[in-house]
């Protein structure tokens, strides 16, 4: 499988076609769409030369993810028409997303020990949010993943908010817990402002 090119322009037009066909009811699922991260993502999955063989875990906002990852236009597109964005899976290209906090840190480390046990090619790299990085699980596998030396990368994309909630009110630091920690050296972490609302397009029920 050859990855696509994908360039900010391009990611941040495949939002706002999404946003135009969930505008119309067409898709009667919740869409979290993301704007302003785009560069950032570019950067990561070409410096690391995320390929076929790794393995990419998301969460609810993953539409970008997929197609950098690979996975065509077309079939997250339709995925995401059908239902499924907070959700995308697509096996075939090492792609797996769960709209369930926290809940793919065990299963991307668990990925990281088959891959180094059984002498496999690739690494698994799991995006998520501010918040989701101040759960007890992101702490336990970061920590199982740095003292095991496992081949996981984790990315914490910080917009700053958990759903509408300021994360830094919330625990009352100015700095995600890991900054200046060991930990660091399994983390990528960088600070982004979404130009979307968490989910939807900021009527009506929110996600």
């Amino acid at each position: 499988m050859k990855l696509v090119t994908w360039t900010k322009e391009d990611l941040a037009n495949f939002e706002k076609e999404i946003a135009t066909i969930y505008a119309t009811g067409a898709i009667r699922a919740p869409v979290h769409l993301r704007a302003g991260r785009e560069e950032q993502l570019i950067k990561i999955f070409q410096e690391h030369a995320i390929g076929p063989d790794d393995f990419v875990f998301g969460y609810w906002d993953s539409h970008e993810l997929a197609l950098l990852k690979g996975v065509p236009r077309d079939e997250v597109r339709q995925a995401i028409v059908d239902g499924k964005s907070i959700s995308l899976c697509f096996p075939a290209y090492n792609f797996f997303c769960s709209g369930i906090v926290g809940s793919l840190m065990g299963t991307a480390t668990g990925v990281a020990w088959a891959l180094k046990h059984q002498h496999k090619k690739g690494r698994a790299f799991i995006f998520c949010g501010d918040m989701s990085a101040e759960t007890g699980i992101f702490h336990e596998a970061v920590k199982y993943a740095l003292y095991y030396d496992l081949p996981v990368v984790f990315v914490v994309c910080d917009n700053g908010l958990s759903v509408m909630t300021d994360t830094r009110a919330v625990w009352g630091a100015p700095e995600p817990w890991f900054r200046g920690t060991s930990y660091e050296k399994k983390i990528i972490y960088f600070k982004y402002t979404n130009m979307y609302p968490h989910s939807g397009l900021g009527r009506l029920i929110k996600f």
